[in-house]
């Protein structure tokens, strides 16, 4: 359930126009082919095909009906045919109608049947890639997506597609070099809106937030300045912030009313908060805009909460009907089916098959990661459910619900220390992460308790208690003698016993796992983050270090 991307504007590479001062320039080639557009309706949407920069729907309808009827007189335009294709594909994204991705596929099809893609249609091969990632076919898009770039690597409007490609396959390294890819040949509010989700799933909450607040400030369309204010009241709901989410959504839905993601987001925070009247009027407007099963799972999942089973039950039978529907038209969507399974479903066993039919097939992001492991864990084998928990945790996203997924396994493993730390980290994260979760990981820490007094056995070493005992017992017994046998035994004793300073490997483990990682990080977000630190400091101190050592800051 990936949030809508932010997206940029500048006239697309996909038909090698760009724009200057508000003026379109057509590179040579499309002009010979087609007529100019002008800097209304279709020129506005032209800037948007192809660098994944979100278009008005008045404006896709425009450029849609503009180059239909241009291909009906001129068939053997491979451009044009490349535009309408991913006109197509935005569109689909845009109502959550995959009836649209057939439609796509047939104009990109025609555009490479004039021209191949291996002779030089980029064009087509970037808008192949967006309609593979849009049915969640990573795997094929980075087959399109890389070809493009290999041909022509300093076309820019290609590294978008690629980020959204890499991170579906859950190859984060490479969402890093194309993001510096894009970053070196491109400045605007695209290339600033990718490094906020970049930033975002790697954990730089304040870096994220400073590039969203840049992309809305750099925004050329009402379409995209909405885009960038959805992105910032995701990253508040994240930090359990609903207010001020509500604030951003509010803002995002006075530019763009049918933005789908915003609605369905301020239906979440609206919930957190109690209005749920007004929280189902969001969720219902959502997905009266964009039928989406994991609006459906969501807002099923509110009834629930509140004891609606008949709602909470047509809700999912939505989601059944939109998913089915969504692949007949190729759609992918065993994520959100595996994630209804498992918690809602009748055969958890079929949840497990889906999710580890999609990591075998290479789509292991952080996401298809937690649901798998969730997934098993469901199914009764918490065992190998762990390391996939760990494997969407360790990625750097905070999540409120991965953190709850890893310590509900942990706790069915008998590791209640892991256990306690992740449910806190939770409710720490976000207490409102979920209206059917958040109350499950209270109840869990509670049933955990605290823990016991001195520290558990294996974080020192030994029994206190034992200890405790021992000692008695010796201060009573007679004085050894130094010549004696009894020397010897309290010398190994002495030996046996762990350094006053020493430092459990499984502290500096799990102390390590809570650092934020640093690889790759580039020098921008550094400095973001050195101007505010306030929230990774109060985020630190509200755990208490396990650790014997003192802290940094008290150093």
């Amino acid at each position: 359930m990936k949030s809508e991307h932010v997206k940029n504007t500048a006239i697309s590479t996909l038909v090698g126009a760009t724009l200057v001062v508000g003026v379109i320039t057509i590179a040579p080639g499309w002009g010979d082919k087609g007529p100019r557009p002008t800097p209304g309706a279709v020129g506005r949407a032209m800037s948007a095909v192809g660098t994944g920069t979100p278009a008005s729907l008045l404006d896709l309808s425009a450029l849609i009906e503009d180059r239909e009827r241009w291909v009906r007189a001129h068939p053997r335009d491979e451009e044009s045919w490349a535009v309408l294709g991913s006109a197509y594909v935005e569109r689909g994204s845009r109502t959550a109608d995959p009836a649209y991705y057939t439609q796509a596929q047939d104009a990109l099809q025609r555009s490479v049947d004039v021209l191949p893609g291996e002779k030089g249609n980029v064009d087509a091969l970037v808008g192949l890639a967006a309609l593979a990632n849009a049915r969640h076919d990573f795997a094929k898009a980075r087959t399109l997506g890389e070809s493009a770039a290999k041909q022509k690597p300093r076309r820019w409007g290609t590294y978008p597609v690629l980020i959204d490609t890499y991170s579906g396959l859950g190859d984060y390294k490479a969402v890093g070099k194309a993001m510096d890819k894009l970053a070196k040949l491109h400045q605007g509010g695209q290339t600033l809106g990718r490094m906020a989700e970049v930033y975002r799933e790697r954990g730089w909450r304040e870096d994220a937030a400073a590039k969203a607040y840049d992309a809305v400030g750099s925004a050329e369309s009402d379409a995209e300045k909405a885009a960038a204010l959805h992105l910032l009241g995701d990253l508040s709901w994240e930090r359990g912030e609903p207010e001020e989410a509500i604030e951003q959504y509010d803002s995002a839905l006075k530019l763009a009313p049918d933005h789908h993601p915003s609605l369905a987001s301020r239906g979440r925070a609206l919930a957190a908060l109690g209005r749920t009247d007004e929280a189902f009027r969001d969720y219902q407007s959502a997905l009266d805009h964009a039928p989406l099963p994991e609006y459906a799972l969501e807002a099923g999942e509110l009834y629930q909460s509140l004891g609606l089973d008949g709602d909470a039950a047509s809700q999912y039978a939505r989601l059944r009907k939109w998913a089915e529907r969504a692949g007949i038209d190729g759609v992918n969507e065993e994520l959100v089916l595996g994630l209804f399974e498992a918690d809602h479903g009748d055969d958890v066993d079929a949840a497990v098959r889906r999710l580890q039919a999609e990591w075998d097939r290479g789509h292991r992001s952080m996401y298809v990661a937690d649901a798998l492991g969730w997934a098993l864990f469901r199914a009764g084998n918490a065992e190998d459910a762990l390391p996939h928990a760990k494997t969407a945790t360790d990625q750097g996203m905070r999540s409120a619900l991965f953190a709850y997924h890893r310590g509900e396994i942990e706790r069915a493993l008998d590791l209640p220390g892991p256990a306690r730390r992740h449910l806190g980290e939770a409710l720490r994260i976000n207490p409102y992460f979920s209206p059917l979760l958040a109350p499950e990981a209270r109840d869990a820490l509670d049933e955990l308790g605290e823990p016991p007094p001195g520290g558990p056995e294996d974080l020192l070493g030994y029994d206190p208690e034992e200890m405790e005992a021992e000692a008695e017992a010796d201060s009573a017994s007679p004085s050894p003698s130094p010549s004696g046998s009894d020397s010897g035994a309290a010398s190994a004793d002495a030996e046996a016993s762990p350094p006053p300073d020493s430092r459990p490997s499984e502290v500096a483990s799990e102390n390590e796992e809570a650092s934020e990682p640093s690889d790759g990080r580039s020098p921008d977000a550094t400095r973001a983050t050195q101007s505010a630190p306030e929230e990774n400091q109060s985020e630190e101190s509200a755990e208490p270090s396990a650790s014997p050592t003192p802290s940094r800051e008290s150093e």
